[in-house]
């Protein structure tokens, strides 16, 4: 029988302290990682106004264009999760990071519909594989009990970005004209810059898996090793040796339904946000039309993702505390989706306000405890790798379908009202919370 200090054994105390050492090497990097990314996937809704005279005014242009971001994605996140697996964290997760802060920077340039058309695919397909590339990382390094809040913290960064990006790229439209350039332009360059930078930081200090992390000594990784595989061994699966086995799973197709829903819900939202809150704006009398406001639409449009911050953190915590994951995915549905019913039938601006902090706080929730499900769906590296990209890169279709529904529901109507795309929004989302509860319950599908 082993000593308490033998191999592969530690203390709760020194338990709790070795994960607290890995989130802390490993996730603040990464949490920036993702704000980054993700302002560089979305700052194209601040600079739609601004750029009608390049585009046109028609609101199905940007909507297809912005939507065509994750066809690239989708074509290219399965073999770039494979890659990944294949070349190591360190040097894939650099070689994205690089890749898409320069494709980024070439929005400054832009000529007409047709570039922009081409440019946002190829922003999707640089970027294919960030952040399920990060999920599967996260499988080398914590077990699956702290897995939930991990990943919610790490999804934050999504959130933050919404904070943080929409004041800063309100404020960066308002250099229009500084040393000869459009505001518009100045937001594409500033902006792609830190994910060129932190693509290098990655390439310097980020460890590919625990056998590589010079800063956990050999009896932490025998235990870390010993936790991972218990893992493995409750599942009551054999790693699966093909890839086509994850293809052919019902769970795994179910949860690319549920995040297909959730993604036509928040990317839908998401890249027309700004213009959402100016028509508030203009709808209850606060604005003219003519005004652009760029400023005070990001500071408005922050407000929801704060809350949906913490949100997103409270639901984590209690997911994991509690080991339970749909009802925590199918509960946040159903009250994101009462909030867009809510700013969809707002009689103020306040009521409108406060519709949008629900939805969005709802559905950013949904992404911890889904995340759970979709990670202990696969075992073995394969079809983690391979899993994971499938689900996320099949679900963010929706990143397509949504902003182009919405653009064309908008085009529809005279008026350009909000309302019809609101409710088809929540309507997403409803599916998205029954749906979770078709899910079994058990903790993995046996794959392979």
């Amino acid at each position: 029988m082993e000593s308490p200090t033998g191999p592969g054994i530690l203390s709760e105390a020194e338990q709790r302290a070795v994960m607290s050492k890995i989130t802390w090497r490993l996730v603040p990097l990464l949490f920036v990682c993702y704000i980054v990314a993700y302002i560089d996937r979305i700052n194209v809704g601040f600079a739609k106004s601004h750029l009608e005279p390049i585009l046109g005014v028609d609101p199905k242009i940007f909507g297809f264009g912005s939507g065509l971001f994750f066809i690239g994605y989708f074509l290219f996140e399965v073999p770039s999760n494979l890659a990944l697996n294949k070349f190591g964290a360190r040097v894939w997760i650099a070689r994205i990071m690089l890749v898409w802060g320069l494709v980024s920077m070439c929005f400054m340039f832009l000529t007409g519909p047709t570039m922009f058309y081409i440019l946002r695919f190829l922003l999707g397909a640089a970027e294919a594989g960030f952040f399920p590339g990060i999920l599967l990382y996260f499988t080398y390094w914590y077990p699956e009990k702290d897995r939930g809040k991990t990943i919610a913290l790490f999804a934050l960064g999504g959130v933050a970005a919404g904070a943080i990006g929409s004041p800063v790229s309100g404020a960066l439209l308002e250099l229009d004209g500084m040393g000869g350039l459009a505001g518009w332009k100045w937001l594409f360059l500033l902006e792609s810059i830190p994910a060129v930078i932190l693509g290098v930081v990655v390439l310097l200090i980020l460890p590919n898996g625990p056998a590589d992390a010079k800063w956990l000594t050999e009896r932490e990784k025998g235990w870390l090793r010993r936790r991972l595989d218990e893992d493995v061994a409750k599942a009551g699966s054999a790693p699966p040796q093909r890839l086509g086995e994850v293809f052919t799973s019902g769970r795994v197709w179910l949860l690319c339904l549920m995040y297909f829903l959730l993604n036509v819900a928040g990317y839908g939202y998401e890249f027309w946000s700004p213009t959402i809150i100016r028509q508030f704006g203009e709808q209850f009398e606060l604005a003219a039309k003519s005004d652009r406001n760029d400023l005070l639409v990001g500071f408005i449009n922050a407000i929801p993702y704060v809350a949906a911050g913490v949100a997103m953190t409270l639901v984590g915590r209690s997911s994991d505390r509690s080991g339970e994951r749909r009802m925590h995915v199918a509960l946040s549905a159903v009250v994101a989706a009462a909030g867009f019913g809510l700013a969809a039938m707002a009689s103020n601006p306040w009521m409108a306000l406060g519709g949008l902090v629900l939805a969005l706080a709802g559905l950013k929730s949904t992404l911890g405890p889904f995340w759970v499900m979709g990670t202990t769906s696969l075992r073995g590296s394969i079809a983690a790798a391979g899993g994971i990209a499938f689900i996320n890169s099949v679900g963010n279709l929706g990143g397509y379908a949504g902003p182009h529904l919405v653009g064309a529901i908008k085009s529809a109507r005279p008026d350009g009202s909000n309302v019809a795309a609101l409710l088809v929004l929540g309507g997403a989302l409803v599916a998205m919370g029954v749906l979770a509860m078709f899910l079994p319950a058990r903790r993995a599908e046996k794959l392979g």
